[in-house]
């Protein structure tokens, strides 16, 4: 089956795929957009980082994975709170130092096996704390439909406008993901934004100056981090969450390929491949880098499997990162059609998470199991606060030591994943 999937893969279009790579940039909005313009970075600068961390993460696994790399979306509340309390520089210190974590879990994987993580991060630990990741969000795309910011505070559109926009670009988006054939099918994010696009352009809502304003070719505004202790012992944890999110990310595009990508190319890559991209990242200016659910939501609704799509993904984002008047046009998409199709993507996160206890079989009935996932998703839906540690991160580290501490195991990843593999 690896085998055939390979001669399919090569002689798959180069057309297709640069078609299908470029559907994976525009999936990538709600991160290469909204991540830099929420938390003051340059999306430029986005752009090059997330093309940049992609390779990094295709060389070091070996080109295998069909994933893009870009900012997840847990990183957003901390960003913003350690750039008020630390600085822009030293924030991207932390990043680094998040980074860092990452490389040291892929090197006990290594030493250790899969069996670490089997008992540190089981499915009943996983399933829970990508649930929080997309349901937490999902306030903020019901806000940008509605036309107002992330995070509810201004409204940008009227409301009568902007539900219409947003529902007209979600509808879009369902109807070519499910009913659209051949390579139309392949682009039912792509349709969902030019439609949505077009209905603002027609509604008056699309503000063109930053694009008459903006250069042709420009430089990326790259940003030179600093390091401060502060700083990295508060990001450091927050990397819990994607790191998590990301096995979750790794026996999800196992589960849908039939490949088990925790076996081969490893987890210990995977996660080594995140970790280089991230500091790399971090060391630009840039968000970090990891592989996020909103594009694994994406492959899993255009069945694009091919590595390939993703390496064009990356060169295209490299290249766009140069064009200033690109940056300028990723600005000008409007709040209720980004809202809408996230509207789609944050529920993706959220059926990942619910698909790992699903597949993996967590019995729910047991005492320990529904105590984990009952207090992860309160402390993380709610935004509960102990100290210095908040929401997401929170909730990742107390379904950690819950798992450690109560009585009882739950199923680990490798049996069920030896299951999925392909005869």
């Amino acid at each position: 089956m690896a085998t055939s999937s390979a001669q399919e893969f090569r002689n798959e279009p180069v057309w297709r795929q640069a078609l299908a790579g470029s559907q994976m940039l525009l999936v990538a909005f709600g991160a290469l957009v909204l991540m830099p313009l929420i938390t003051g970075m340059d999306p430029n600068v986005a752009l090059f980082t997330a093309g940049a961390g992609t390779l990094i993460f295709h060389i070091v696994t070996g080109g295998q994975v069909p994933v893009f790399l870009a900012s997840s979306f847990a990183f957003i509340a901390p960003i913003i709170a350690a750039n008020e309390r630390f600085g822009m520089a030293e924030t991207l210190g932390g990043l680094v130092a998040a980074g860092i974590l990452y490389m040291l879990l892929s090197a006990l994987v290594k030493l250790r096996g899969t069996g670490f993580i089997n008992r540190l991060l089981p499915p009943v630990v996983i399933g829970p704390v990508i649930m929080v990741i997309g349901l937490s969000l999902a306030p903020v795309a019901v806000h940008m439909a509605s036309g107002r910011t992330g995070d509810g505070a201004v409204q940008l559109v009227p409301y009568n406008t902007a539900i219409v926009i947003a529902m007209i670009s979600l509808l879009v988006t369902i109807v070519a993901s499910v009913w659209a054939k051949g390579i139309f099918r392949l682009v039912p994010i792509m349709f969902g934004i030019v439609v949505g696009y077009v209905l603002s352009a027609l509604a008056g809502i699309v503000d063109l100056t930053p694009i008459h304003e903006a250069a042709w070719l420009a430089m990326p505004a790259f940003v030179t981090p600093s390091f401060g202790w502060s700083a990295m012992l508060f990001m450091i944890p927050v990397a819990i969450a994607p790191a998590i999110e990301h096995i979750g990310d790794v026996l999800a595009i196992s589960n849908v390929t039939g490949k088990n990508f925790i076996k081969k190319p490893g987890l210990h890559r995977t996660l080594l491949g995140d970790g280089l991209a991230t500091s790399t990242a971090a060391l630009l200016g840039g968000p970090p880098n990891t592989t996020y659910s909103e594009v694994t939501g994406a492959v899993m609704l255009t069945k694009s499997f091919n590595p390939r799509v993703m390496l064009w993904a990356a060169g295209i984002a490299i290249v766009l990162a140069f064009v200033g008047k690109f940056g300028a046009v990723l600005q000008t998409i409007p709040v209720p059609v980004m809202g809408g199709i996230l509207c789609l993507l944050f529920g993706s996160i959220a059926v990942v998470g619910l698909n790992a206890l699903i597949r993996n079989q967590v019995d729910l009935a047991q005492a320990r199991n529904l105590i984990i996932v009952g207090v992860t998703l309160v402390f993380g839906i709610g935004g509960m606060v102990i100290g210095l540690i908040e929401g997401i991160a929170l909730c990742s580290i107390v379904a950690i030591v819950l798992n450690l501490v109560l009585p009882g195991s739950d199923a680990a990843w490798g049996e069920r994943i030896h299951h999925n593999e392909p005869h």
